[in-house]
């Protein structure tokens, strides 16, 4: 709609050009035409000019030749004045046609040879026998020259009336233009402002679907708020209620197997490990899961937090662990970021406690964390122009197949026996939350018995982030 609607202004706008543009030809033609119907009637006027003064010179001649007057000559003198200038005019009138030129040449030996004539007549007394014949010459070439001049201005009159038709139709030419062009910008403009109307309306629709589309919204968000409250009295009932009786289970089972476990035999003592071990199991699952869903329950400020503190405290934590795996260290000065310290603890120990939990037997471990300042248009979906630190935990453990990449990040998905390596199968889904709370990314590269990678990207700070993109189960992580 919207490249309809600039198409046909575009349309409107060359069509007001070009009638524009037509209009101010066709005047110019119009006014060369106008021009050209001048020149035709100035053309006219000198040849009569000339006719009259050559008139004045013969009825000039023949009264002083009658009466032998010198006041008759004062017309003869003026026309000699005045005959060369007009002569001059019509030369420059003729030049742009070449018969007319032609004919000019012809008019300027008739007047010359009138003039020789008349002069001759002047000296010549009434009563000479000379006299007839001069009058006679006289009247035989003003005749000539009077037909001559009638056939100038007869030829001219034929190219006024042809430049006259030609003048009507530039001016019916450039009617007819202006207005079908007119018409065709009025239906132009009807057609936008039919366009128009309907993407108002459209919009005004969409308008009003939105405004549904909000209401509907603020209801979901009012029916996730109570879910989220029923969540958190969960949560409480959970770490309380639910843990209270597993406390009592590992108790009592503890309290059997100090006062009874002579009177066992060897099965009934694996049994009782079996309780008290299951019974543990629960607690650190049900904790883990609190710590899961508090992530996005609980809402914190983001403050500077430092990342080597975060990380050192956890090494320190996992020091005798450390020592005993002898694990080589390589860990890089880590930078300030805006976050929650809480949640970052979350994060870097269950990245730590991964790197030195699957470990290669007889192969040294090693546990190496960087870092690398980048923009975020090297991750997809992160913000272009923004800074971001690139934190990657490195091991030499037994890794994995990265089709599995997806699942290693879904709550209680593991790629190994609980017999194998302990675990609830909830840490990574963990760093998942915590980073997408912090508006990062997280993904691993690995391959088996060749170490995992874990690539972590925070911001450096949380401003002007995209505080709505996306913190459900679907998102993806491609490997590498």
């Amino acid at each position: 709609m919207n490249r309809r609607i600039a198409m046909g202004f575009i349309v409107a706008m060359v069509l007001i050009g070009s009638g524009f543009t037509i209009s101010f030809y066709s005047y110019i033609r119009y006014g060369d035409d106008t021009k050209q119907v001048r020149h035709t009637y100035e053309v006219i006027q000198v040849l009569n000019n000339i006719l009259s003064l050559v008139k004045d010179v013969e009825t000039s001649s023949r009264g002083y030749t009658i009466t032998n007057d010198v006041t008759y000559l004062e017309p003869y003198r003026a026309a000699l004045r005045l005959l060369p200038s007009e002569i001059n005019k019509l030369r420059n009138l003729t030049n742009d046609n070449r018969v007319q030129i032609r004919r000019r040449f012809l008019l300027e030996k008739l007047i010359k040879d009138k003039l020789a004539i008349t002069k001759s007549r002047l000296t010549t007394k009434l009563l000479d026998p000379k006299s007839l014949v001069i009058n006679k010459e006289s009247k035989h070439r003003m005749d000539l020259l009077r037909t001559h001049v009638a056939l100038m201005v007869e030829t001219e009159q034929t190219l006024m009336d042809v430049r006259n038709r030609q003048a009507d139709r530039s001016f019916r030419n450039t009617l007819i233009i202006i207005a079908a062009l007119s018409l065709l910008t009025f239906l132009t403009l009807v057609v936008l402002y039919r366009l128009l109307e309907q993407e108002l309306a459209h919009r005004q629709q969409t308008e009003d679907q939105l405004r549904a589309y909000d209401t509907q919204l603020r209801g979901q968000i009012r029916q996730l708020e109570a879910s989220n409250e029923e969540l958190e009295r969960f949560a409480f009932v959970a770490s309380h209620d639910l843990q209270e009786p597993l406390r009592k289970i590992q108790s009592f089972a503890n309290l059997i197997t100090d006062r009874y476990g002579n009177l066992f035999d060897p099965d009934s003592m694996l049994f009782m490990g079996k309780i008290s071990n299951s019974a543990e199991r629960m607690s650190k699952l049900i904790k883990d899961l609190l710590n899961f869903s508090r992530i996005s329950s609980h809402r914190e400020n983001f403050e500077p937090v430092s990342l080597s503190d975060i990380v050192q405290r956890i090494l320190d934590d996992q020091e005798l662990r450390i020592k005993g795996l002898d694990v080589q260290l390589e860990v890089s000065s880590l930078p300030v970021i805006e976050g929650i310290a809480s949640q970052m603890d979350h994060l870097f120990n269950n990245l730590i406690s991964n790197a030195l939990k699957f470990v290669r037997p007889d192969v040294q471990p090693l546990l190496r964390i960087d870092v690398q300042a980048i923009d975020g248009e090297s991750y997809a979906g992160l913000i272009p122009g923004r800074n971001y630190f690139e934190i990657t935990i490195e091991d030499n453990g037994i890794g994995f197949e990265e089709k599995y990449l997806d699942h290693i990040f879904k709550v209680f998905q593991r790629l190994h026996g609980k017999s194998a390596f302990e675990g609830t199968g909830i840490g990574l889904a963990i760093c998942k939350r915590v980073v997408m709370y912090h508006h990062g990314y997280i993904t691993a590269r690995s391959q088996p018995n060749e170490g995992t990678t874990f690539v972590v990207v925070l911001p450096e700070s949380q401003s002007q982030q995209q505080y709505d993109r996306p913190t459900s189960e679907t998102y993806s992580y491609p490997a590498g």
